[in-house]
């Protein structure tokens, strides 16, 4: 893969990302079996790739890596089913702003946790994040659609914030295709005695869209995105990967016609902006770092 075609690949995968809303109103099916379905379908996906693809090797796992991936497991699965409840009450463009939030609360999160001090543009960036947020919600009111769809959203952003330093905290022994696989059998078994009494009554249609879901906006953007590293820099790769909000936003206008007011414009363009400037940073801290934190969306 040359650097050309690697970059071409990014943006296909944050294209492919930025989709996951949009496949997730489209489908006409429960949170718990949208998310059952898309860990289901990523499975098969990455099973794929880490066979026939990959060039890594498949790493015997410890009892701490066993644990660690459990946990990650199950708060992919509650970041996946809050973030598709907030598309369903809310829309896509709410959601995916809400959910954008993820780097203010993983730098205030960080800071608590590994007591790292928190330097000038990190506190920036949660000023920009805290404003773009309180420009998205158009008006304060519990009893809004939007407003709890928006609180959905931040609670998604908040336990993905909590899975990127999960996957912080762990050796990165263990290569991101299989463990993005183990992670999506977690998922899966987790939402297979809610999603099970529901299963027979998915249309075939709402089948379609949870398997692209599944396998092009997980499976295959992951693994895209994994390949490019390998020629890309971490740093580009995440910058590249920021820009999953204005292709989720952009195509649901198009197909939904959720049109932003020019509040939740600027409120998105500020949370945008905050996403560059974080991606940015931990881009440089190195390629597993950036892979285990942007990948699980």
């Amino acid at each position: 893969m040359t650097p050309r075609t690697a970059l071409g690949a990014l943006h296909i995968g944050a294209l492919m990302f930025g989709l996951t809303g949009v496949f997730g109103k489209l489908a006409a099916a429960s949170p718990a079996i949208i998310v059952f379905g898309r860990a289901a379908f990523a499975v098969i996906a990455l099973a794929c790739f880490a066979r026939f693809a990959s060039n890594t090797g498949w790493q015997k796992m410890r009892a701490v890596d066993t644990r660690r991936l459990l946990l990650s497991g199950l708060l992919l699965a509650a970041h996946w089913v809050s973030f598709f409840i907030a598309v369903k009450v809310a829309g896509v463009a709410i959601a995916t702003l809400g959910f954008a939030s993820f780097p203010a609360f993983t730098v205030i999160l960080e800071g608590l946790i590994f007591r790292e001090r928190i330097r000038a543009n990190e506190i920036l960036l949660v000023v920009l994040v805290s404003i773009g947020l309180v420009l998205v919600t158009p008006a304060f009111d519990l009893a809004s659609e939007a407003t709890t769809g928006l609180l959905w959203a931040v609670g998604s952003g908040l336990l993905f914030a909590l899975l990127s330093l999960t996957n912080r905290a762990s050796s990165g022994r263990i290569p991101a295709v299989q463990a993005a696989l183990c992670q999506n059998v977690v998922v899966a078994l987790c939402l297979l005695p809610v999603a099970a009494p529901g299963l027979s009554e998915v249309r075939a249609l709402d089948w379609l869209w949870i398997g692209l879901l599944g396998v092009f906006c997980t499976g295959l953007a992951h693994s895209l995105f994994v390949a490019s590293l390998a020629v890309i820099k971490a740093r580009t790769a995440a910058v590249v990967f920021a820009l999953e909000p204005v292709y989720g936003i952009t195509v649901a206008w198009l197909l939904f016609g959720e049109n932003p007011t020019l509040r939740m414009l600027i409120g998105g363009a500020l949370i945008i902006v905050a996403i560059v400037v974080s991606s940015s940073l931990s881009g440089s801290s190195g390629n597993k770092a950036v892979s285990a934190e942007t990948v699980p969306h």
